[in-house]
């Protein structure tokens, strides 16, 4: 009999997208014909934007199909440096920005870029799923950094200097958040940008929520209130949450220009370039209109509210206001202990396998986040979906044992 090879380890402890999975467990039952409301998937229920549409219909017309750059077209970088400058006051040149397939791919590649092993990365909690395989896929180790719902997942700041180790190489933000919708203070973020000048490591600043946020401000990330910070912040972006992109696949990061060098070196030798369609889509999103992202943000501070509020209204959940992006976090671990049958509910995995049996209704396990006391529900969807859901919801609660 021939001897077959493994695969490598680090697939062997690769753990797949739960949000990902989720979605398409959702999907696929849906297709059977079950009657499943899908509150799981981080992705605008709105069309891409009509001038993004037209944008890429011309360059098929004129024949802009093959490879380009690899870090992208002159013309996207343009955009991309214009937004920087808009939003955040700050200049990049061309050779500090490179466009990727997603703000993922961005990611990946910043941590391939930074990451020796062993390096740690401080990533505080709820995390997005993907941070810690990125890390470790680099050979990092993930430093977890607790936060508390009462404190609006706010970082605390004396247990964060308490996670700063000589082998601490960066520190990973998203503001507005994923999972949890809150928004950092000024006030922390300049205290962080000092700590990343003092003890010397990189702040991995992900806004690709920055745009959806609900107090009326405009975009803010850590440059915003240190840009004396700007040789230790990476910031990483793209257009799929802003202008329903989401199957576009078009990211980008900017940062010292020796980094985006290596990023874009690590991607000649994996992807290449991104789509080159795509990549004219984006650039008219940045560049054109955006009355169409005022219009998303507007519905979904709607969505959020009443979320907010009829999750707060019912029986021992708790849950904490969102300030941005589209995900409430609500806090189920009350329910924990009950049954559902002969079945106990010991966790967010629990919960969310009794809420898709029982209710038919899709939500992310807060364990995926690091954080099992919650579920998260995403409200980018029609808010009639979301009154049926939570309905669903609340019944599912009532008939727990």
């Amino acid at each position: 009999m021939a001897k077959v090879p493994s695969l490598a380890d680090r697939v062997k402890n690769l753990k797949p997208s739960p949000t990902l999975a989720v979605d398409a467990k959702a999907k696929a039952l849906k297709a059977q014909g079950e009657d499943i409301v899908n509150l799981s998937a981080g992705e605008p229920d709105f069309d891409t934007p009509d001038h993004v549409k037209e944008a890429a219909i011309q360059a098929i017309r004129d024949g802009f199909t093959k490879y380009t750059a690899v870090g992208g077209i002159p013309e996207l970088k343009d955009a991309i440096a214009a937004k920087l400058k808009r939003d955040y006051g700050m200049e990049y040149a061309p050779e500090q920005i490179v466009a990727s397939t997603g703000g993922k791919q961005c990611l990946y590649n910043i941590a391939q870029a930074i990451l020796n092993p062993g390096d740690e990365v401080i990533v505080p909690v709820p995390y997005w799923v993907s941070y810690p395989a990125i890390i470790e896929l680099a050979g990092g180790i993930p430093i977890y950094l607790e936060s508390r719902a009462e404190e609006n997942f706010a970082i605390d700041m004396d247990l964060l200097r308490s996670k700063i180790t000589d082998r601490t190489k960066a520190m990973i933000l998203n503001s507005p958040s994923n999972p949890t919708g809150a928004v950092y203070s000024g006030e922390d973020l300049q205290a962080i940008a000092e700590l990343a000048m003092e003890r010397g490591f990189f702040v991995i600043t992900d806004d690709i929520y920055d745009e959806i946020r609900f107090d009326g401000k405009g975009p803010e990330n850590i440059l915003t209130f240190s840009p004396e910070a700007k040789e230790n912040v990476i910031i990483a972006n793209g257009v799929s949450k802003t202008y329903a992109m989401t199957g576009w696949r078009i990211g980008y990061m900017a940062g010292p220009a020796d980094l985006v060098k290596a990023c874009t070196k690590i991607q000649s030798q994996s992807t290449s370039n991104p789509n080159s369609i795509a990549q004219k889509a984006a650039a008219a999103a940045l560049a054109g209109p955006q009355e169409c992202v005022k219009t998303m943000v507007g519905a979904f501070k709607e969505r959020g509210t009443y979320m907010f509020n009829r999750l707060e209204a019912m029986d021992g959940i708790k849950c904490v206001p969102p300030q941005g992006a589209f995900y409430v976090f609500p806090d189920v671990s009350a329910y924990y202990g009950k049954k559902a049958g002969d079945k106990a509910i010991s966790g967010s995995l629990d919960m969310a396998d009794y809420l898709l049996e029982t209710a038919k209704i899709a939500c992310v396990p807060g364990i995926a986040f690091g954080a099992d006391q919650f579920i998260r529900f995403s409200y980018a969807t029609d808010i009639k979906v979301l009154e049926e859901g939570l309905n669903r919801f609340e019944k599912a609660l009532s008939e727990l044992g």
